[in-house]
């Protein structure tokens, strides 16, 4: 049998060569800015949530490959009786529901960036359980490198059904511009910090489990 290589869309001279170098630019400026925080906010979470600090979870990225996430850890190990852990809604507290709602649990990822697992925008990268369950379409997101926010986070994050979120998705890849870009960073900005809203679905605390699209 003849392996057929994935084909991608052509590449614009934003994505060729100045979307990576900007990344990188980005992503040394906030670790040198924000040194502070990222200490200030790992303490709180040792004090409130105990050990590790951080939590790392596999997660597919351009191409489908795979690399460990890094994220602020938001919720406690509080398990029952048998020992399994409860719910998310009951784990996830108070402290951890601030930092996602003003996205600080995410501050880790800018080292993702800086290695190129990920990039300042694009589709946000989810579980690796869910790659079987793409149909073609929604492969497509991942021909770019997965983002620390996206298009989908600017125009509903979490509040919207998975398809439609797929469907953004895979919309940015055919249209990677800067300004889309700029003015992604703006929206998750405004979001995040003003808004503070669609963080969480409507009937979850987190976004509810993909089992597949008809």
């Amino acid at each position: 049998m003849v392996e057929t290589k994935v084909k991608h869309k052509p590449y614009g001279p934003y994505e060729r060569f100045v979307k990576r170098p900007l990344d990188i630019f980005c992503s040394l400026l906030a670790i040198v800015v924000f040194w502070w925080l990222f200490i200030i906010v790992a303490i709180l979470v040792r004090v409130k949530l105990g050990s590790p600090v951080l939590f790392t979870q596999d997660r597919p990225g351009k191409d489908e490959k795979i690399f460990k996430l890094y994220k602020f850890r938001t919720m406690t190990d509080a398990r029952d009786e048998n020992g399994e852990l409860l719910p998310d809604d009951v784990r996830l507290t108070k402290f951890g529901r601030l930092l996602r709602s003003t996205s600080l649990d995410e501050l880790p990822e800018v080292f993702n960036i800086l290695k190129g697992d990920m990039s300042i925008i694009g589709p946000r990268p989810l579980l690796v359980r869910y790659l079987p369950l793409y149909n073609e379409e929604q492969k497509r997101r991942h021909e770019v490198r997965p983002g620390l926010s996206g298009y989908a986070q600017v125009n509903g994050r979490n509040a919207v059904t998975w398809e439609d979120r797929f469907r953004m998705d895979v919309y940015y890849v055919d249209h990677v511009t800067f300004l889309g870009d700029v003015k992604v960073i703006l929206n998750t900005v405004l979001k995040a910090f003003v808004k503070r809203e669609g963080i969480n679905s409507e009937t979850a605390a987190t976004m509810e489990e993909f089992k597949g699209s008809m």
